[in-house]
């Protein structure tokens, strides 16, 4: 099957978002947590450290799974390509 331009530019957004949101998990749980006990301030009355490996990083997973759910809603309403609501 061949895929149309519609086809191609739809798949070319959607690897591009998923990439960027792919980098942002890597960075907050590989790199951010790696350094988080250097980084020695309080926040919010914790340390940070603390609060990056119980609090932060969970909220920033909840926040991308969001964010991508909702990018993708609108992606597949703009390419038609959406469920129907029954």
């Amino acid at each position: 099957m061949q895929l149309t331009q519609k086809h191609q530019e739809y798949w070319s957004k959607n690897l591009r978002i998923t990439a960027i949101l792919l980098f942002i998990w890597f960075f907050v749980t590989f790199v951010l947590g790696f350094f988080a006990r250097e980084l020695n301030f309080n926040f919010f009355g914790w340390p940070f450290a603390f609060w990056v490996g119980a609090q932060g990083a969970l909220v920033v997973y909840v926040i991308i799974i969001w964010f991508y759910a909702r990018y993708m809603n609108n992606l597949d309403r703009e390419y038609d390509v959406h469920e129907g609501e029954e």
